[in-house]
């Protein structure tokens, strides 16, 4: 399985539009980057390799990713639209969803304990995605939609109906086919101009017109993580979520 992973973002949310500060997978907590933490699971679980989509201030995240891991373990490959819309930054990593290869797909900008990788490595269905019961984030939250127990829907804007919300954590695993097809959705997108919005657009396309059941959910409930977008998640992470997985790791 190969991982990949979006780290190009500018960090608006968090830092404003004329953002120098350095990447979201460079925030620290005791010490140690969120892109370190993600190369040590990935690692320890066996991931084979982790491709970067990168953007702002590049150099500083390969950097800090190519010291931290074993050799061979890091690819990246730069997104210098960076700025206009994430799913360029996903059509990006076309090398990896056109591979043929199982595909663990990674946001930078989360937090959590690695049971939460675990969980969802272990799930013994190729096309899963991590759902959290309970709707976290305060505001514009990637929801996946639940109807007698099986996804029908995952994005920002849900028009089906179900039975039950659910937040999505920001990473999920495919199969090579599936991957693929994610990948032709994102370009269909990107050729009608349409650039500006989420990357999830191009998820929910294929998740919609596959056969029920294709993809599974990794319940993580119980399991402590935050996605890092506002000034408010980040002193959450902090104060909260950081300590709750050490509390958890040294239970």
């Amino acid at each position: 399985m190969r991982a990949l992973m979006l780290a190009a973002g500018l960090g608006r949310r968090l830092f404003g539009d004329e953002n120098k500060n350095l990447p979201k997978g460079l925030l620290r907590f005791n010490g140690e980057s969120l892109i370190a933490r993600h190369i040590k699971f990935l690692q320890y679980f066996g991931v084979e390799s982790l491709t970067l989509v990168v953007g702002h201030r590049r150099n500083d995240l390969v950097n800090e990713a190519l010291a931290i891991a074993k050799d061979g373990f890091i690819d990246w490959v730069h997104n210098p639209r960076y700025r206009e819309g994430p799913i360029l930054s996903l059509v990006m990593g076309a090398e990896v969803l056109q591979s043929g290869n199982d595909v663990l797909f990674m946001d930078a900008d989360v937090l959590y304990h690695p049971d939460l990788l675990r969980n969802l490595l272990g799930s013994p269905h190729s096309n899963s995605l991590l759902i959290d019961r309970i709707i976290r984030s305060d505001d514009d939250p990637v929801k996946i939609c639940l109807r007698n127990d099986r996804i029908v829907d995952f994005g920002k804007i849900i028009d089906v109906e179900y039975d039950e919300e659910c937040e999505w954590p920001g990473f999920m695993k495919m199969d090579g086919r599936i991957a693929y097809l994610v990948l032709e959705a994102a370009k269909s997108i990107i050729a009608k101009g349409e650039i500006e919005g989420a990357y999830e657009r191009a998820f929910s396309g294929v998740l919609r017109s596959e056969p029920e059941g294709t993809f599974n959910y990794v319940d993580i409930t119980d399991i402590p993580w935050i996605e890092i977008d506002y000034p408010s998640d980040l002193e959450k992470a902090k104060g909260q979520i950081f300590p709750s997985i050490s509390n958890v790791a040294n239970g």
